[in-house]
């Protein structure tokens, strides 16, 4: 949390609101969940040695490996990015920015919407006078990513079990809302589903042209 506000309490020359944050990263309404990736930690036993010299295509490589994401999804071949803002904060000069930006698009280190720009918006903030840290350069990422589908069928996956079983609905049936049925949970996992949809949908070169084809 505090590093996603870094560009606000600590004010560069761009990313200095919230709206502007969020606003490159949504380029669609329906697909606004976004996930974070961030490193170095820090492990207590180490806060004892020096700094570390963690350079900028250090934080922005490790950034984009699935066992930094702080969100548990299952990832296929297909999925791909949308949009990706790395908060790097620390020693970080633009040109070794730059570089780490051509390097990662050299090695197809990332997977982006055939439909959308294939680039990595970075934003750099100066470090917390108020807190000692052991590394050089740190990095947050905000991602918008099509994985997070994997979640949503997974919630689906245990309300279908639930309500085959008919499990923990006699509460429910007991409220006002759902006395005539509970119409409003099928409702809601349509919208649900329709939300994966959308995602997967995000996959394909014809995402432009998807929600027409649905009128």
């Amino acid at each position: 949390m505090s590093a996603s506000t870094t560009t606000l309490r600590y004010p560069g020359y761009m990313n200095n609101d919230l709206v502007g944050l969020m606003s490159s990263l949504i380029p669609t309404p329906r697909c606004h969940y976004l996930m974070t990736s961030y490193t170095p930690f820090t492990d207590p036993a180490d806060q004892t040695k020096s700094v570390r010299k963690t350079t900028v295509l250090d934080v922005m490589r490790r950034l984009l490996q699935p066992k930094n994401r702080m969100v548990s999804t299952v990832s296929t071949k297909k999925n791909c990015y949308i949009s990706i803002m790395n908060i790097i904060q620390g020693e970080a000069d633009p040109t070794e920015v730059h570089k780490s930006l051509l390097r990662i698009r050299e090695r197809r280190l990332a997977q982006f919407i055939p439909w959308g720009p294939a680039s990595i918006q970075v934003a750099i903030s100066r470090k917390s006078p108020y807190i000692e840290t052991h590394h050089r350069v740190s990095g947050l990422m905000l991602a918008n990513h099509t994985s997070i589908a994997s979640l949503f069928k997974r919630t689906i996956d245990q309300y279908d079990k639930l309500r085959k079983r008919g499990a923990f609905l006699d509460q429910y049936r007991k409220t006002r809302i759902f006395s005539d049925g509970l119409d409003e949970f099928d409702s809601s996992k349509e919208i649900v589903q329709e939300l994966i949809d959308e995602y997967e949908a995000c996959e394909s070169p014809d995402y432009i042209n998807w929600g027409s084809s649905r009128v």
